[in-house]
């Protein structure tokens, strides 16, 4: 990725933050972009939106649907509509008027969706969402963006603002460990080796890129030499690009805050059977499961997601493939 030197805004917030900054920055610059949400304007972090651009705000109340269906008649009259929500609501409350209204038509609509997989915490198993990284790659002519920081957070809205096509982006609840340092060019589809290594190649998207790079710092202390990918893109995913990184190492271990059926892990499993990678490969995230209530640095231990049980479980992983 082609980084641009600047001051920027963004170091320090959660994902959600930063997208409340950068939608009020591209809305100063065109008035076509408009705001959706179903009742959670501040959740969503879209109060200083509502404040600049009060004409340019719709809230549904608790109507994810109509939301949706609205998003859609707003491209058609030449808006640049935002649909932000909960990533449980907009995945599965409205996942017909998305397939349906937006993609089958094929409408540049932007689907941002806070509080992804459980970082919602104490919410519990109702408002994580741990499967709808897999509905939404799996809605024809979708693309999915889980951004690891506010930094690429920004990035990418930047990037899809004035792109046609509906896209999904996941953002978390909670601040993320910071991975970039300056704004930079976002190329959607590129993957991002953030650090090579000798032993094992970590993949991860979202909040787990931050808490995998410092599992890659524990398991050197252990003598073990980790690279870290990170694959922000989901769909379309830069299928030569990823495999050229896989191609030179002999271990792999995807590291992800969604269910191991049809999130992250999935996606890199098809390039690694449809390019015939000679890998050994593991998926790490939820096994298939609904998650429990709780704080979310206790969540991340629980399921050995936070960077010590990222370590534990590539080392489990390399001991069992000697």
């Amino acid at each position: 990725m082609d980084t641009i030197n600047s001051t920027n805004m963004f170091i320090g917030l959660s994902s959600r933050e930063a997208f409340g900054k950068i939608i009020t920055q591209l809305g100063e610059q065109n008035n076509k972009v408009v705001a959706l949400t179903a009742d959670l304007t501040n959740s969503v972090k879209l109060n200083e939106f509502k404040a600049r651009f009060p004409t340019r705000f719709f809230n549904f109340g608790v109507a994810e649907q109509n939301m949706m269906g609205a998003a859609a008649g707003f491209t058609l009259a030449g808006k640049i509509p935002f649909a932000c929500t909960y990533a449980a609501f907009s995945s599965m409350r409205a996942c017909e008027q998305v397939r349906t209204d937006i993609a089958y038509n094929d409408l540049p609509v932007k689907i941002v969706s806070t509080h992804g997989g459980f970082s919602f915490g104490i919410a519990g198993a109702t408002h994580h969402a741990l499967e709808d990284v897999g509905i939404f790659r799996g809605i024809p002519g979708m693309t999915v963006l889980v951004p690891a920081d506010a930094i690429e957070t920004a990035a990418i809205m930047r990037a899809i603002v004035n792109i046609p096509g509906p896209f999904y982006v996941r953002l978390s609840r909670v601040k993320e460990k910071t991975v970039y340092f300056q704004n930079f060019e976002y190329k959607i589809g590129s993957p991002d080796l953030l650090q090579e290594g000798n032993d094992i190649v970590l993949i991860a998207m979202g909040a787990q890129v931050g808490e995998t790079l410092e599992a890659a710092r524990l398991l050197l202390e252990d003598g073990i030499s980790a690279g870290v990918m990170n694959v922000s893109t989901i769909k379309p995913m830069n299928e030569k690009a990823v495999v050229s990184i896989l191609n030179k190492y002999t271990m792999a271990m995807t590291v992800e805050e969604h269910n191991i059926i049809n999130g992250l892990g999935s996606a890199i499993s098809e390039l690694i059977a449809a390019y015939h990678v000679d890998i050994k490969f593991m998926r790490h995230g939820l096994r298939d499961i609904f998650t429990t209530s709780g704080l979310y640095p206790d969540l991340l231990k629980y399921y050995h997601l936070d960077a010590q049980g990222i370590k534990e479980t590539a080392i489990k992983f390399l001991e069992k493939s000697l």
